[in-house]
């Protein structure tokens, strides 16, 4: 019998998220691993009268994901190939849900980064579709997470708690899961308004000394239309605005490597110095993809109190209700930002403690909370 949670959780991603209506082709992109959340899907998706199309890959602790197999072995020939299904259906389909579900966490963790970061400028290109469509309505997409072992492990509980935890950070056990994040886009919206015509944003703390301008960049309500579980303000800083330095609280995550301890150093917005306690030399070669990667696309205040520990996946980390996380690279065309790069790294920072944010020098919020 299929987990009630389970069902609600399909029912938020067809009604909230990708908002399937009759004739729309969604992509459903998952690992046989989210069997159970992908079979709901298929068929709610049929009710409301769409198409899914699933695209998942075979998830085995003895069986690496396909991706993972030709970073590790393909020629240079192969790595710069775009996969062609994947392009046609950003391209063309209405739609798409993307489950994280691996069941292996570590697989990319050896790899030569060199390779990861020529697979990603392939892929990139099918990146800039979805961000590009997204951003003009004609592509509903959201990406979400189906608790696995693996990422119970990563997040030091057993998959019962993890389970639980997953379901309670995307309300699925709310009795009408729907409203409650229509009153979240309220609750929000708030803070949004009250930023508009700001310009300068200063970030004040014991791990940030930042300046930024947001003149005439939109603030993003992000309540579960592109990620869920959601609960975030984001916007797309002026790309060369930034100046001062940040040291990010939490490990940076990307591609399956744990750059920890790192700090950046910002000066008319590209990153001047950066360095890390482990694996520096990957956060130096990532941020060298291209030349957008050295600067930001992204500024975020999180906003999900259920999320309340780190689980070490930016899908739910970057929420942490009382955190601020900055992308370097690819920004979100809607917000105003203009910078593109094959990446788009999300580093997290605690300000529940002693820190600030002040807009155009009026206090906006302190240690954790919109205080406006």
């Amino acid at each position: 019998m299929t987990d009630v949670r389970v069902q609600k959780f399909a029912q938020i991603l067809t009604e909230h998220s990708v908002r399937v209506e009759p004739g729309d082709r969604i992509l459903i992109e998952a690992t046989t691993a989210a069997g159970p959340l992908v079979r709901e899907l298929y068929l709610q998706i049929l009710e409301r009268g769409g198409h899914p199309v699933p695209l998942l890959q075979f998830s085995d602790m003895f069986f690496p994901l396909h991706e993972d197999l030709l970073t590790l072995k393909g020629s240079d020939q192969q790595l710069d190939f775009v996969p062609p299904f994947h392009k046609l259906a950003y391209e063309q389909f209405e739609g798409r849900v993307r489950i994280h579900s691996i069941t292996n966490s570590r697989s990319q963790g050896n790899m030569d980064p060199s390779r990861s970061q020529r697979r990603g400028k392939a892929t990139g290109i099918i990146t800039e579709v979805q961000m590009r469509r997204g951003a003009s309505q004609e592509f509903k997409w959201c990406t979400t997470l189906y608790p696995t072992d693996a990422y119970a492990q990563d997040a030091g509980m057993s998959l019962g708690e993890f389970e639980d935890f997953v379901f309670g950070a995307v309300h699925a056990g709310e009795p009408d899961p729907i409203q409650y994040w229509r009153s979240t886009e309220t609750s929000q919206q708030r803070a949004i308004d009250w930023l508009k015509g700001k310009d300068k944003l200063r970030l004040r703390g014991p791990n940030v000394d930042l300046t930024l301008s947001v003149k005439g960049r939109k603030f993003m309500n992000s309540t579960g239309v592109y990620n869920m579980p959601d609960g975030e303000i984001y916007t797309g800083p002026v790309e060369n605005s930034a100046d001062g330095w940040v040291r990010f609280t939490y490990p940076a995550i990307y591609g399956g490597v744990a750059v920890e301890g790192a700090q950046l150093r910002f000066k008319d917005g590209r990153v001047e110095t950066a360095t890390a306690e482990k694996n520096q030399e990957y956060l130096l070669s990532m941020i060298d993809s291209d030349a957008g990667a050295r600067y930001l696309g992204e500024f975020a205040i999180g906003t999900n109190f259920d999320i309340d520990r780190f689980t070490g996946n930016i899908l739910f980390d970057e929420k942490i209700g009382g955190s601020f996380h900055m992308a370097l690279g690819a920004g979100y065309p809607e917000t105003g930002s203009k910078n593109q790069s094959a990446i788009h790294w999300d580093m997290i920072c605690d300000l529940r403690n002693q820190s600030e944010i002040l807009a155009d020098d009026q206090l906006f919020y302190k240690d954790g909370q919109f205080v406006f």
